[in-house]
């Protein structure tokens, strides 16, 4: 099945990637190549957020080519993928936004960012500083085995 409105998956989509919590994250190398690491992200919506450090091998790679294929297998009969535009996102107000998100969220999908990147503005004691990355979904495949998947893209 296929659709473009949101809402007809929202429920389903949030459930399996919130009880994932991490997901396989995959960007593409210099040399055209793919390349995958583990991310914990926030979905609010179909809207994507990962806190991260900006000065990153997957920042490199984003510099390049921003798109990203992201795999929640929590269930591996319900998998879920989300093709998807990275983008930095800078301004403080929406970092704030986030970084209260995932503090005042419960573990696990919740937890406190500081004893990772200190704070939004200063980076922890050993220099890793806070980089927000937006996830912007081209694609996403609700997997079903068996039964009927649905992929849902944006209203053209």
């Amino acid at each position: 099945m296929q659709t473009h409105e949101f809402e007809e998956i929202r429920t389903e989509f949030l459930e399996r990637v919130n009880q994932a919590v991490y997901c396989c994250a995959s960007t593409i190398d210099r040399q055209g190549r793919p390349r995958s690491r583990i991310l914990h992200t926030f979905w609010e919506g179909n809207t994507g957020w990962v806190t991260t450090e900006p000065n990153s091998l997957k920042a490199r790679h984003l510099e390049q080519n921003p798109f990203m294929s992201l795999g929640y297998i929590h269930d591996p009969a319900k998998p879920v993928y989300v093709d998807c535009v990275a983008e930095w996102i800078h301004d403080r107000p929406t970092k704030q936004h986030v970084w209260d998100l995932f503090l005042n969220t419960a573990p696990p999908l919740g937890f406190d960012p500081a004893p990772i990147f200190g704070s939004i503005d200063e980076p922890n004691p050993g220099g890793i500083q806070f980089g927000l990355l937006k996830f912007t979904p081209y694609r996403i495949l609700l997997y079903q085995i068996p039964g009927l998947s649905t992929i849902w893209t944006p209203a053209p």
